[in-house]
C-alpha cells in the first residue's frame, strides 16, 4: 500500500513538472519541486531514523516450569542527534503457541508499542509470558518499523536477536513403580521368587530334596555336620527404556495437543521415578526436536514489508529430519535433566513410524531394561513388532494413551493374547497410578 502511494505521488509530481514546463506556469513547477523535496526529505529521515534506533533485550530465564512467568523487557534507544518522529516496536511470538487451544503461552501486557524518541532517549517495551504448556518457544526477535511523517516511505528492521524459552513437561509423582525387567541379577528386591539372584545371599537353611548341589553352603555343612543350602534374594532390574510414539498420523487433530502432552508427561513421570530409584532410564522417540527448527539468519536485515520481516525472523515450521531421538539408558541427575529437556522439545513428526524407528535402532537399545511403549494406538505393524520382540526375550509393557475404552480394547487385544501387559492411560488423573497396574516379572 505504501509503495503504491509512493508511485502515485511520483506520477503526480511528474505530471506537474510536465504541465509547468508546457504552459510556463511557475506555480505548478514550485509545487512539483516541493513534492520532490518532500519525498527526498522523507526518504532521508526514514533512513536516519531506522539506523538510529537500537533495541536491546534484557536477559531472562530460559528454562521454566508450567505456570511460571517470564518478564520480557526491551530497551529501545535513539542514538542519533535527530528526534525520531515515530517508531513501532513489535516483539514477535510464535503463532502456534497462542492460536491452538489450550494456549501454550499466555501474554499479559502489550508486545506492540509506538514511541516518540528524543535524541538519546530510551523507552521500554515490557510484557509477561505465562507458560501454560510444555514446549520450546522462540521469544522475539524485535521488529522496528519507522518512516517519514507522511507515511510514504517506511523501513522495517529486525533489531534484537530472539530468546529461546524451554518449558518443562508436567511431572506427576507416581504412587508406585511396579514395572521391572525379569533379569535374575539386579538391585530391586521383589516379592515373587520366580528367579533368584545368585550374587545376593539372604541366609541359609537345611538342605531339602531337589535343591541343587551348587547351592550347598559347605562351610555351614562342615560346621554342623548336616547339609545346608544357600537362600538367595529374588531381585530384578527396574530400569526402562521409554519408547514414545509421536507420529502425526497416529494422533488425531481433534485430540491435540492434549494427548501428546499427556504422553510426554507420562514419559517424564516414569523417568523421574526411575531416577529416584537410581535405576537406568533411556528414551527413544520418532518425534521431532524443536531445536532443529531454529532459524538464526536474517536478524540484521532490512525488509520492505512487515510481513517479510515477521516471516524472515520466525522459526521454521517444517523439518524433513528423519533421525530418531535416542538417549541410551543411563543413571544420574545429568542424564535425567537431559531426558527432561529432550521431552520438553519433542513435537509431532511426519517422518518414520514407531515400528520403523525401533527396527532401525533396536541394536542400540539396552536389552536388560524393560521397554515401556507409550502409544496412542497400536496398529498391526506395531503389534507384530511387539509380539516378535516379546518372543525374542525383550521385557515389554505398553501404555495405550487414549480416552476411549473401545480404542484401548482394539489396541490391547492382540497384545494381551501374546502375553504383553497393557495399561490404559485415559487422562492425567490416572497417570500417578498407571505403573502399578502391571508387573512383567
Amino acid at each position: 500500500m505504501a509503495q503504491r502511494s509512493k508511485l502515485t505521488f511520483a506520477a503526480l509530481i511528474a505530471g506537474l513538472l510536465l504541465a509547468g514546463m508546457t504552459f510556463g506556469s511557475s506555480l505548478w513547477l514550485l509545487a512539483a519541486y516541493a513534492g520532490l523535496l518532500m519525498i527526498g526529505g522523507g526518504l532521508w529521515f526514514a533512513s536516519q531514523w531506522s539506523r538510529a534506533a537500537v533495541a536491546v533485550r534484557r536477559e531472562g530465564a530460559d528454562e521454566l516450569e508450567i505456570g511460571e512467568c517470564l518478564e520480557v523487557v526491551i530497551d529501545v534507544t535513539n542514538r542519533s542527534w535527530l528526534p525520531i518522529g515515530w517508531i513501532v516496536v513489535e516483539d514477535l511470538l510464535p503463532r502456534s503457541a497462542m492460536a491452538i487451544r489450550p494456549v501454550a503461552l499466555e501474554i499479559e501486557g502489550a508486545r506492540i508499542a509506538v514511541f516518540l524518541l528524543r535524541p538519546g532517549q530510551t523507552r521500554q517495551l515490557s510484557y509477561r509470558v505465562i507458560c501454560r504448556r510444555r514446549g520450546y518457544f522462540q521469544i522475539g526477535p524485535t521488529v522496528l518499523e519507522t518512516g517519514d511523517l507522511m507515511g510514504l516511505s517506511r523501513r522495517y528492521r529486525v533489531a534484537s536477536p530472539p530468546q529461546f524459552l524451554l518449558v518443562f513437561p508436567r511431572q506427576v509423582p507416581l504412587v508406585g513403580y511396579d514395572i521391572a525387567s525379569p533379569r535374575p541379577i539386579g538391585e530391586i528386591r521383589i516379592r515373587d521368587a520366580v528367579l533368584q539372584d545368585p550374587t545376593r545371599i539372604r541366609g541359609i537353611r537345611r538342605w531339602q530334596a531337589g535343591d541343587p548341589l551348587k547351592s550347598v553352603h559347605w562351610a555351614a555343612t562342615a560346621r554342623t555336620g548336616t547339609l545346608h543350602t544357600k537362600v538367595y534374594e529374588p531381585t530384578s532390574v527396574a530400569g526402562a527404556t521409554i519408547v514414545l510414539d509421536l507420529h502425526r498420523d497416529t494422533h488425531s487433530d481433534r485430540h491435540e495437543p492434549v494427548r501428546s502432552d499427556l504422553a510426554i508427561s507420562a514419559a517424564c513421570s516414569i523417568a523421574a521415578a526411575l531416577y529416584e530409584l537410581n535405576q537406568p532410564v533411556g528414551l527413544l522417540s520418532n518425534g521431532r526436536d524443536a531445536a532443529d527448527r531454529i532459524r538464526t539468519d536474517g536478524l540484521d536485515t532490512d525488509f520492505r514489508t512487515r510481513s517479510a520481516a515477521q516471516t524472515g525472523a520466525a522459526m521454521r515450521t517444517a523439518d524433513d529430519r528423519l533421525r530418531a531421538v535416542l538417549l541410551p539408558a543411563d543413571r544420574g541427575p545429568v542424564h535425567f535433566a537431559t531426558i527432561r529437556r529432550s521431552l520438553a522439545r519433542l513435537e509431532l513428526s511426519d517422518g518414520l513410524s514407531i515400528a520403523e524407528t525401533v527396527l532401525g535402532n533396536r541394536s542400540r537399545l539396552a536389552h536388560d531394561t524393560t521397554l515401556i511403549w507409550i502409544l496412542p494406538m497400536c496398529d498391526p505393524a506395531t503389534a507384530a513388532m511387539l509380539i516378535e520382540m516379546k518372543r525374542r526375550g525383550w521385557a515389554t509393557a505398553v501404555i495405550v494413551n487414549t480416552q476411549d475404552i473401545n480404542d484401548f480394547a482394539a489396541s490391547a487385544g492382540p497384545l494381551q493374547a501374546a502375553g504383553i501387559d497393557t495399561i490404559h492411560l485415559a487422562d492425567e488423573s490416572r497417570l500417578s497410578a498407571a505403573t502399578r497396574q502391571v508387573s512383567v516379572r
